[in-house]
């Protein structure tokens, strides 16, 4: 950014600081590159990755196992490394130089996956189609590309939603309303991708080269970031606030060292700087909340404080100690996530294990359907869902609430989480009358038993309808009440929530088994599904799901919206 830049009261800064610019600037004309950007760059990814397990079996020669836990280590690192991405895009490089510059990392890596699937030297030499043997730098060269790959997401994912959200000025009351309808169809966008994905390219890795199959992926990248940079004159651009982590342990540090300073009565007491802006650069000063009352310790200001000058391991503004309290707020919601991106990760899993036993034929064909082909009904889900609220449920519910948005994001979150348990609902019945059918007829060495795959839609279609209210409620509701000097971080410590559902699933799987394969038992998760009990499992989830909404719904009463200066406080009340 250049000295001369123009920032508007959100934070953001128009291009070249030409106030005249704010119209030709931001908004929905630069929301179609972002979009654009985000469609191509999912296509990519879960083209690259949604059989990728089958590629380290078949390709790479490991075991069942190895397979699935290489796979499973390297998806949890896609969805740290946003914490490194966020990190750097709030604290240094600000968001369009950390898409910017991670892009290029991740055209490296899927440019070096293809090839390492294509070139020959580069690629395992094979007896067969699935009889392959790597060498050693063969596999590690696979390993080296998904990790760039791993890393390269990690500047993208948390900062592209953030910056799609930062072209509409907070101010503007016309442009918070399209705010809202932006991360609808960004998430849109990223479900496209996700059905071309899991439909065409899983299609061309398995009939026609696994080559073709990673070489059109890396294509797709290249077109997303020709998206990306193609707009970069109509983007509005927020100036990195320095290192959020220190701020926080800044406040963390004064207040214990204030651990016996009483905090005045008169909240105008405390230490704020008198400027218009606070001192946090392309952050607005945030109004002081009453509760998390021990960290206001920290801004105030003592005799020692007057006589050494100021020293911010010492005495904070309000704004940082805003900033903390803001973060706290925030940890109890996304705990709340994680039960429900263990349920989502079941379509990955479990779901697709019960799909193998039934009858994968189509329409009594002899073309059959791969079980993990049936996400695609999740996808679909979300496709009609996102313009159903967006032109449907939105304006009806503004009927009703007098809100611009309609629902709230907590009220939105909380709707998906309800939802959620009728999908689990839904997967425990139809494991329980096909185990039933199981049973009746001892079909229990059958590969797959004269139920059609097609039963599973519903808990599919559900788990996508509770995707359009709480992962984009969690999007939009992370970047709102996020300071604005650390959205990307924030939207970073959402996205975690998926790796901590998915840690969490597996470690249920694992305790589940510990427990109920002893004595010579099978226990609920057999390799013979028609031995076990998936559908405890099920019900288990459904359980937790219950505790998990009502244990929610306490928290969304507890929670204290965060409010800028100079900005209307949001009705609590009405809010919740």
């Amino acid at each position: 950014m250049e000295e001369d830049d123009i920032y508007t009261k959100d934070g953001t800064v128009d291009y070249k600081g030409n106030p005249a610019n704010k119209k030709t600037t931001g908004t929905w004309r630069a929301c179609p590159y972002i979009i654009g950007n985000e469609g191509c760059e999912r296509l990519a990814y879960y083209g690259m990755s949604t059989n990728l397990v089958l590629y380290f079996k078949h390709q790479l020669n490991q075991h069942s196992a190895t397979a699935s836990k290489n796979n499973q280590n390297w998806s949890g690192t896609c969805y740290i490394t946003p914490l490194i991405g966020a990190f750097l895009a709030d604290s240094y490089l600000g968001r369009y130089w950390t898409i910017a510059c991670f892009s290029i990392i991740y055209i490296i890596g899927m440019t070096l996956l293809a090839m390492s699937a294509s070139v020959d030297g580069m690629k395992p030499f094979c007896y067969s189609k699935d009889n392959c043997n790597p060498t050693d730098t063969q596999s590690a060269m696979t390993f080296l590309a998904l990790y760039l790959i791993a890393l390269g997401t990690g500047g993208i994912k948390p900062c592209v939603s953030s910056y799609g959200a930062d072209q509409f000025d907070d101010t503007d009351e016309r442009e918070k309303i399209h705010k809202s309808s932006f991360f609808n169809w960004f998430y849109f966008s990223i479900n496209i991708g996700a059905l071309i994905a899991a439909s065409v390219l899983v299609w061309v890795q398995t009939n026609v080269s696994w080559g073709w199959g990673f070489g059109i992926p890396a294509i797709a990248m290249a077109i997303a970031v020709g998206f990306f940079f193609t707009g970069t004159r109509l983007y509005r651009n927020q100036i990195p606030g320095g290192s959020p982590l220190t701020r926080l342990c800044q406040v963390l540090v004064a207040s214990i060292r204030k651990y016996n300073v009483a905090v005045p009565a008169d909240m105008s007491l405390l230490y704020e700087k008198a400027d218009a802006e606070s001192n946090i650069k392309g952050s607005r000063k945030i109004d002081h909340t009453n509760d998390l009352s021990f960290f206001d310790k920290a801004a105030v200001e003592t005799q020692t404080d007057q006589l050494k000058g100021i020293n911010p391991w010492r005495l904070c503004t309000v704004t940082q100690v805003e900033e903390l309290k803001a973060i706290i707020r925030l940890l109890p919601i996304w705990a709340s996530g994680i039960i429900f991106a263990a349920v989502y990760s079941q379509m990955s899993s479990l779901f697709t294990l019960q799909g193998e036993r039934m009858d994968t034929r189509v329409a009594h064909s002899n073309f059959h359907i791969p079980p993990a082909s049936l996400s695609i009904f999740d996808t679909l889900s979300v496709i009609f869902w996102v313009p159903f609220y967006d032109r449907i449920i939105v304006p009806t519910t503004r009927k009703f609430t007098g809100r611009k948005n309609g629902l709230t994001q907590l009220q939105r979150i909380g709707i998906g989480l309800f939802i959620s348990i009728f999908a689990m609902v839904a997967a425990a019945i139809l494991e329980q009358e096909r185990l039933k059918i199981v049973k009746k007829h001892n079909y229990y060495d059958l590969k797959e038993m004269p139920l059609t795959i097609f039963w599973q839609v519903p808990q599919y279609f559900l788990i996508g309808c509770a995707e359009v209210f709480t992962f984009i409620g969690q999007l939009e509701f992370f970047y709102e009440q996020a300071p604005d000097a650390m959205r990307s971080f924030c939207s970073a410590l959402s996205l975690t929530t998926v790796a901590a559902g998915s840690y969490l699933s597996s470690l249920l799987v694992t305790i589940v088994t510990s427990i109920t394969a002893k004595d010579g038992k099978l226990g609920w998760i057999p390799d013979n599904l028609n031995h076990g009990h998936i559908d405890y499992f099920f019900w288990l989830l459904a359980g937790l799901s219950v505790a998990n909404f009502g244990v929610f719904i306490g928290i969304a009463k507890w929670y204290t919206y965060k409010t800028a200066v100079g900005t209307v406080p949001l009705n609590q009340k009405e809010a919740k």
